[in-house]
């Protein structure tokens, strides 16, 4: 099965039907629930997927936003064909190795490195500003794929 570490973006872009790359995330999620796709999540994307959702539920004026947002959470952890990661000390210390090397946010740290752990492949919503002058070196190193190429 077709391993994919997901970041907060692709989620976010999942639950906001109105971004841009929707249908593109809405694609994986499908993959997902339909066992084509095992979604590898780092535990602190988990963390970040619950604030942001909050976040975006509160600015849409949405009954109950935390619970919702943690509804979220909850079902992104227990789809079967979802694993949560981030405890394992390779995967913890590949991702100090890479904030050290590339200076990238945390998260993103966790994500090329649980994809390198898994043999999966690294899934952002676009490529962050932190990333482009390293582009080239993070591409050779790790497998990355951006919904914002599918559109």
């Amino acid at each position: 099965m077709t391993k994919a570490v997901l970041d907060t973006s692709v989620i976010i872009e999942y639950i906001d039907k109105k971004a841009q790359l929707h249908h593109q995330a809405k694609a994986i999620f499908n993959a997902i629930q339909k066992g084509k796709l095992k979604a590898i999540i780092p535990n602190t994307t988990l963390t970040e997927t619950y604030y942001v959702a909050t976040k975006i539920y509160q600015a849409t004026k949405q009954q109950q936003p935390q619970q919702k947002a943690l509804s979220l959470v909850k079902w992104l952890h227990h789809l079967p064909t979802t694993e949560i990661t981030g405890l394992q000390l390779p995967v913890i210390v590949e991702a100090g190795r890479i904030k050290l090397k590339y200076n990238l946010a945390l998260t993103d740290c966790y994500i090329l490195a649980a994809a390198k752990h898994h043999n999966a492949k690294a899934v952002f919503k676009k490529r962050e500003k932190e990333m482009l002058d390293k582009l080239a070196l993070l591409e050779k190193e790790y497998p990355v794929i951006f919904l914002e190429d599918y559109k």
